[in-house]
């Protein structure tokens, strides 16, 4: 099964545009966050462990991160993302982030950028740096990191703000004509399909172009480690999380593109759940689903019943 056929993917969207494959390379370049360095807190939202993200780039410059991200896809792509993942990639003096986004761009083949960040930490001097990319023609997303529109939930887990400060940060990256993608993690401490659902709809209600979707997983070194150590939270069954992405699916209109439906993560820090540990098995969990059910946006505009049980 292809995802493709069910889902209006990034893949196919920037194959479309640009007529070739087109890659993200990702880039740890040495930020931090309000949420550890003491603005906001200390310790992190209780899920983080950055280091589960790209655990092998951290001593290793901003060029030879692109250069290594384009050895190892080979010729699969000739022209590619930076894609400056962790941490808040927008925690910096705006000179000092130029300076970044500049090395990144510079380099051969590079079409644009996408960058990961917190709804808090997006003045309209980072915007208007955005957009001056945009306006040179760029490929930019500003992918935000929201989790939850739930205020009691983003409390729970550490998260250092509340959903006013995602709208907030959203209706402001529109207006300089900035494309969103948001970030949402299924399976929450505390959240259920319905919780879920509830984020979506509230998402979608402001002007966001694209979504990611993951389940939530275990990693070594965060907060939520000792809890699930200790039997306090559970992690979903590929089958439960399946089920759930694809009620999120239907109910997303086929505007809005999917840059991810699942995530996996590093064997050297993953603690749950074990499916996470391999992409495909969940990606044709979530197309069983959606070939069952139907695909994005099948649940607008008429009379769907389905609801995950």
């Amino acid at each position: 099964m292809q995802l493709d056929h069910y889902v209006n993917t990034f893949g196919v969207y920037l194959k479309q545009k640009y007529q070739q494959r087109i890659k993200k390379l990702t880039i740890n370049a040495a930020f931090t966050c309000p949420n550890r360095d003491g603005t906001l807190g200390r310790g992190g939202c209780t899920f983080c462990n950055v280091e589960s993200f790209n655990p092998s780039q951290n001593q290793l410059t901003i060029a030879e991160q692109l250069n290594r991200g384009k050895a190892e896809h080979g010729k699969k792509s000739a022209q590619y993302l930076a894609y400056f993942q962790a941490y808040t990639s927008t925690y910096q003096e705006v000179e000092v982030l130029r300076q970044k986004y500049q090395q990144a761009l510079t380099e051969a083949n590079i079409v644009g950028l996408c960058v990961g960040t917190r709804p808090d930490c997006v003045p309209d001097e980072v915007l208007q740096l955005l957009k001056e990319y945009v306006d040179l023609g760029f490929e930019v997303w500003l992918e935000l990191g929201l989790q939850s529109a739930s205020d009691k939930t983003l409390k729970r887990i550490n998260r250092g703000h509340q959903f006013s400060a995602y709208q907030d940060a959203v209706e402001r990256a529109a207006k300089y004509g900035i494309k969103v993608c948001s970030h949402l993690i299924v399976g929450l401490p505390g959240e259920q399909l319905e919780e879920s659902m509830h984020t979506l709809e509230q998402v979608l209600k402001h002007p966001v172009a694209g979504l990611k979707i993951h389940p939530l997983h275990i990693v070594q070194g965060s907060t939520m480690a000792k809890a699930w150590q200790a039997n306090r939270i559970d992690v979903l069954s590929m089958e439960r999380y399946g089920a759930i992405a694809g009620e999120l699916i239907r109910h997303t209109p086929k505007n809005i593109i999917f840059h991810r439906v699942s995530a996996t993560a590093h064997k050297e820090v993953l603690l749950a759940p074990n499916w996470c540990l391999l992409r495909w098995p969940s990606i044709n969990e979530i197309c069983r689903n959606l070939d069952t059910y139907g695909s994005q946006g099948a649940a607008l505009g008429n009379e769907y019943r389905y609801q995950a049980k």
